[in-house]
């Protein structure tokens, strides 16, 4: 009976490894995640990175940790699908998909070009044009949870109009993707801070809700230093044109900021994540067809002689993370083989050497863990799945509570992902504003180079949570039920 048992678990894929035993020890149980790191970190030097390009980095780095496995081969196999049913991957996945489907209807609703209307009423120039993109780019990523779509948009409606009102391009362009930074810190519904969320094994409203004295801490000086110093001196464009673009844009957009609204309340006031999005995309639906802002076939709609055949805002919002969600199963297997391989424990072991009883340090050596990853992977997100684990493991071993930890993951990863030139958001503003220059041909393009100096709200976000980690100021420690405490537990 044993045996048929056995057999049945091996059937099923019930059957759970333990532990594995790898050729070189840690550093073989490493391999995996160790390859797609420097794949990463080729093919972003090469300027060849991409998501698809990514996931086939973490398959071939799996099927290199095969010939490293000193444990049977279908052992080895087995712990790779234990690593990739792990909750915190597939939790991850299902929350982009609703994030992705809610950030799409409010694009079709128009909110980018309800927030570009008021930039262009208010009649600020200069200086005070950057600081308030700064703000509605903040705004928009904050609703739509995206900071890669705020910086294709912002940076197609809102940089020309700054442009022609006399704003500085390289502080209108290091506005948008600081506004960028804000959002996919903060907003419940980024695929950032669903990650660090359930990486921890936190809720995301507790975690958005304690992190929002950090992003607020980086944001004020933010505003004040892009109005000082976002002035150009003399408007590149003419009036023609500036009233060309106002006329494009639809005030009546702003009415997705209800659904928006919805969606915050929900999930700040401790409803799950899928709940607050199913209702945010519920509201939105109406609004959208009352308003006459789209039609139904722009949520939804059935095209035979598409390869899709189902197209819409709604779809558009899951496929645009079928990659990141393939990324995010393969790199958490990755992570498993860690622990399973005896890795994390030789890591953590140690840091623990250099940190002692040290909880400072213990920040510390976490923020360097996630500045290091973010430097080398260029997708924000992906860098953030890699970190994780590492988090994870030193915050337990602490009793660093897992807001802290979420957050201390989140801010460096949000941060570091919009500022290094070589970055995916950097060059695909560039890029897009490159494609603006054919419409408006006295439009200056911004080298990636220029810019990354001059994203304030997040070299101050970085700035920000270095200062924590080092004063302590924020930490919670973590009680038996999960509550938050601020002297460190003795037991």
């Amino acid at each position: 009976m044993s045996n048929h048992n056995e057999e049945l678990a091996r059937a099923t894929g019930d059957r759970r490894i333990q532990k594995l035993e790898f050729r070189s020890g840690a550093f073989g149980a490493a391999v995996p995640l160790l390859f797609f790191v420097i794949w990463a970190i080729t093919t972003s030097v090469l300027q060849l990175s991409s998501e698809i390009g990514l996931v086939m980095g973490a398959v071939i780095g799996l099927a290199l940790g095969l010939f490293f496995s000193k444990s049977k081969w279908e052992d080895y196999a087995q712990g790779v699908f234990d690593g990739l049913a792990q909750p915190i991957g597939v939790i991850a996945m299902v929350a982009w998909f609703y994030a992705g489907m809610f950030a799409q209807v409010l694009q079709v609703g128009g909110l980018v070009e309800g927030l570009v209307w008021i930039g262009a009423i208010t009649g600020l120039t200069g200086g005070l044009f950057v600081a308030l993109t700064f703000l509605l780019a903040a705004t928009f990523s904050t609703a739509v949870g995206t900071g890669y779509g705020t910086t294709v948009a912002f940076c197609t409606l809102m940089y020309p109009a700054g442009i022609a009102v006399g704003a500085d391009p390289v502080m209108l362009f290091a506005a948008i993707l600081a506004g960028a930074v804000f959002g996919d810190n903060l907003a419940p519904v980024s695929d950032t801070t669903i990650v660090s969320a359930t990486t921890q094994d936190a809720d995301v409203p507790g975690v958005v809700r304690s992190r929002f004295k950090y992003s607020i801490m980086a944001a004020v000086p933010t505003t004040i230093l892009f109005a000082m110093f976002g002035a150009a001196g003399t408007p590149l464009g003419d009036e023609t044109i500036l009233n060309e673009m106002i006329a494009t844009t639809n005030p009546t957009g702003l009415f997705m900021l209800v659904p928006f609204g919805v969606v915050l309340i929900l999930a700040l006031t401790g409803n799950h994540l899928i709940t607050s999005l199913t209702w945010g995309i519920v509201s939105a639906i109406p609004l959208i067809l009352l308003l006459n802002l789209g039609t139904f076939g722009d949520i939804i709609r059935f095209n035979p002689e598409s390869d899709a055949i189902v197209e819409g805002a709604l779809i558009s919002g899951v496929s645009g993370y079928i990659n990141m969600a393939i990324l995010i199963l393969l790199i958490v297997a990755s992570a498993h083989l860690l622990r399973l391989g005896g890795t994390m424990e030789a890591i953590t072991k140690g840091l623990v050497k250099w940190i002692k009883t040290s909880v400072r340090r213990a920040e510390l050596a976490i923020w360097s863990i996630v500045a290091l990853m973010n430097s080398a992977i260029t997708i924000n997100t992906a860098a953030e799945i890699a970190a994780a684990p590492f988090v994870r493991e030193l915050g337990e071993k602490y009793r660093i509570h897992r807001y802290r930890r979420a957050n201390m993951l989140d801010a460096v990863t949000s941060a570091l992902g919009y500022i290094f030139p070589w970055g995916a958001p950097i060059l695909l503003g560039w890029s897009t504003i490159k494609m603006m220059k054919e419409e408006y041909a006295w439009l200056p393009v911004v080298d990636p180079t220029a810019v990354f100096p001059f994203v304030f709200q997040g070299w101050l976000l970085v700035i920000v949570m270095l200062i924590a980690a080092i004063s302590g100021w924020g930490l919670r420690f973590e009680g038996k039920n999960g509550e938050e405490l601020k002297d460190q537990p003795r037991d």
